[in-house]
């Protein structure tokens, strides 16, 4: 099964598709994702594109670890 990325969906719902994003996510600089209860409050509204420019990330660089761990990111 493909992996995919959308990066339409919140946060919580690309880990409730994809459970291992969580350590992903917290090797990228999300640490607080790994708070279960952030997770189901701020991640049901927060997206990866809005996460990433809250946290100063670069939305691109975000793209290109995920797709080195073999998912598709559309």
């Amino acid at each position: 099964m493909e992996k995919i990325i959308d990066l339409n969906k919140t946060v919580y719902e690309l880990v409730q598709e994809h459970p291992e994003l969580v350590e992903i996510m917290a090797e990228l600089g999300f640490a607080s994702i790994t708070n279960p209860a952030m997770l189901k409050t701020a991640g049901r509204i927060m997206t990866l594109p809005k996460g990433a420019a809250m946290k100063g990330k670069d939305l691109e660089e975000i793209k290109v670890e995920l797709t080195k761990r073999g998912y598709t990111v559309t």
